[in-house]
């Protein structure tokens, strides 16, 4: 791992903000939190980002609300921690856990060492405190039906849980969760990937919003009466929900074209 110091990106840059995010990804592999294989993950969910014009749309907005309904709902929530998430968010996914009495942290990875479970985990406690519980190193369990890393887990995280929090996830673990029954929020920029279509829930967002938001949801929804949550939670149409993001994405394209052929109506090539 290298020791060199980032570059500075001056705040005037065009790209500024995704520029910065790209830092905390490599800050992220030179100290041990995430796998190189993240950094070309990251790339591929940036892509997606632009097509969604950098912000949270209302599609993202109305599954960030069903999904703090049913994390509040949920009798044993679990949010999973894997090395981008860790690399990218760890403070906003500390602070939902906080927000959510119940919960609790899972550190769960593709490219498993326990030697970056540990840093990971250990990187987590600081930042949720006393309260949260953490659970990393030494899984004593395997979710049916996985034969990568991914399988390995904990009695008493993701096997007891009713909710699972994947954020950055792969499809086979979001595949194995829905069979064995849980409740999966998902968070990814891909609305065709097959995370995205098989959780229950899925917000189309960058990581970096929609975490602090689904926070703030559960705050200002933690008062209501449950009949109210179980109304926000189950009247949420995933697929059509998916579909509306990726029509927003097809209409930003086609605006786009649409400009680009206004500033050059002779059709010459850049």
């Amino acid at each position: 791992m290298g020791s060199e110091k980032m570059h500075r990106i001056p705040k005037d840059h065009p790209r500024y903000t995704s520029l910065r995010i790209r830092q905390r990804m490599v800050s992220g592999w030179r100290r041990g939190l995430a796998a190189p294989e993240g950094l070309l993950a990251h790339g591929r969910g940036e892509a997606f980002d632009y097509l969604l014009g950098e912000r949270t749309q209302p599609e993202a907005a109305k599954a960030i609300r069903a999904a703090a309904a049913t994390l509040l709902l949920a009798r044993h929530p679990v949010l999973s921690v894997n090395g981008n998430v860790a690399a990218l968010a760890p403070d906003s996914m500390a602070a939902l856990a906080r927000s959510l009495p119940s919960a609790v942290l899972e550190v769960n990875l593709f490219h498993r060492s326990e030697a970056r479970a540990r840093r990971i985990a250990a990187r987590m406690k600081r930042l949720a405190g006393r309260r949260v519980r953490v659970l990393g190193p030494s899984p004593d369990a395997r979710l049916p039906g996985l034969s990568s890393p991914r399988a390995r887990s904990f009695k008493e995280g993701m096997l007891s849980a009713d909710v699972v929090l994947v954020p950055l996830e792969d499809g086979d673990r979001t595949e194995a969760l829905r069979r064995a029954r849980k409740k999966v929020v998902a968070v990814d920029l891909n609305p065709l990937s097959r995370t995205a279509r098989t959780a229950s829930i899925t917000i189309v967002d960058n990581v970096i919003r929609a975490l602090p938001e689904l926070t703030r949801q559960v705050c200002a929804l933690r008062r209501r009466p449950p009949s109210e949550l179980k109304r926000l939670a189950t009247r949420f149409d995933n697929r059509a929900n998916l579909a509306r993001a990726l029509g927003r994405m097809l209409a930003r394209l086609r605006a786009l074209s649409e400009r680009r052929r206004a500033l050059d109506p002779a059709g010459r090539r850049a």
